[in-house]
């Protein structure tokens, strides 16, 4: 079975479109249909269905669908794995991270990375943590560095590397600011700036209002942490960010939180099945 067909194949089945799959793998709309059209004929059945202006899979190319997915991640696989008998660290390393791990853990293990490794590029994307699973789930990164899940799946190894300590904090002449020790009831009335609703920070702490029955206010989320801090500071509301980011800040007030501390837990995320190239393996080594 023709390896560039079932790219095609997989391709059409993520955009159901034939134009959109031939810009996603750089081909005409035409190279795309023929490479589907030889596929259907060795297989002597109909993949998609054809609308006016629309596809759709059969119920043939449903049960393709899954198969394709891991014939082609066997021949990366075994593809790699021949590649790393060289035992040459090179090629390109899909890596996804957090802005605030990016910006505040990273950088002297990428410095150390790019100079012990000039043959290898980088391939850095910032996002957060569901999309950053969900990347390393679908093999679009290679390797993810974000918050931790508690439970994550099965097929996905997670290794910690850093706790890192939340704290509750607003302005200075934020009203909360004159309560030091605020109750969860007092919190939940005026607005929280958190991340958006998918990430693990605000799961977190939404769980502790969600324990005393209270309703969370976050009416302006953002996954930045440096903006989440400017707008806590100009008075907008109150946040949980990380320690290392308050440091003799006298921007933000610090308040005792009412509720069991918060940590969020970082590390590195990859699929457990998937072969690792020798430079996601150069720089678990450099991070460990």
């Amino acid at each position: 079975m023709d390896t560039q067909a079932l790219r095609a194949f997989l391709s059409v089945a993520a955009c159901s479109s034939f134009s959109l799959a031939g810009e996603r793998l750089h081909l005409t709309q035409s190279a795309v249909s023929k490479r589907i059209q030889q596929l259907e004929q060795q297989l002597d059945t109909q993949l998609f269905d054809r609308h006016n202006r629309t596809i759709s899979l059969t119920e043939a190319g449903q049960a393709l669908l899954p198969k394709a997915q891991q014939i082609l991640a066997l021949v990366a696989d075994t593809e790699l794995q021949l590649h790393n008998l060289s035992g040459e660290v090179s090629g390109t390393l899909s890596l996804a991270t957090s802005h605030h791990i990016g910006l505040h853990r990273l950088p002297p293990v990428l410095k150390e990375f790019v100079r012990c490794y000039p043959q290898a590029q980088l391939n850095l994307e910032f996002m957060g943590s569901e999309r950053a699973y969900q990347a390393v789930d679908a093999r679009q990164v290679e390797l993810a560095l974000t918050t931790l899940e508690q439970q994550p799946p099965a097929h996905i190894t997670s290794h910690l590397l850093w706790q890192d300590e939340m704290v509750c904090v607003c302005a200075p002449d934020h009203q909360l600011a004159s309560l030091n020790q605020p109750t969860l009831q007092q919190l939940s009335q005026s607005p929280a700036i958190l991340p958006e609703r998918d990430t693990i920070t605000f799961q977190l702490v939404e769980s502790a209002f969600v324990r005393q029955g209270l309703t969370l206010q976050a009416p302006m989320p953002t996954n930045y942490l440096e903006t989440i801090k400017m707008m806590v500071s100009v008075g907008l509301g109150w946040s949980m960010l990380p320690a290392s980011m308050i440091s003799n800040d006298q921007q933000l007030h610090r308040l005792i939180w009412p509720d069991q501390a918060i940590c969020r837990p970082l590390g590195l995320i990859h699929l457990q099945e998937r072969t690792l190239s020798n430079a996601a393996q150069a720089l678990i080594r450099l991070l460990f």
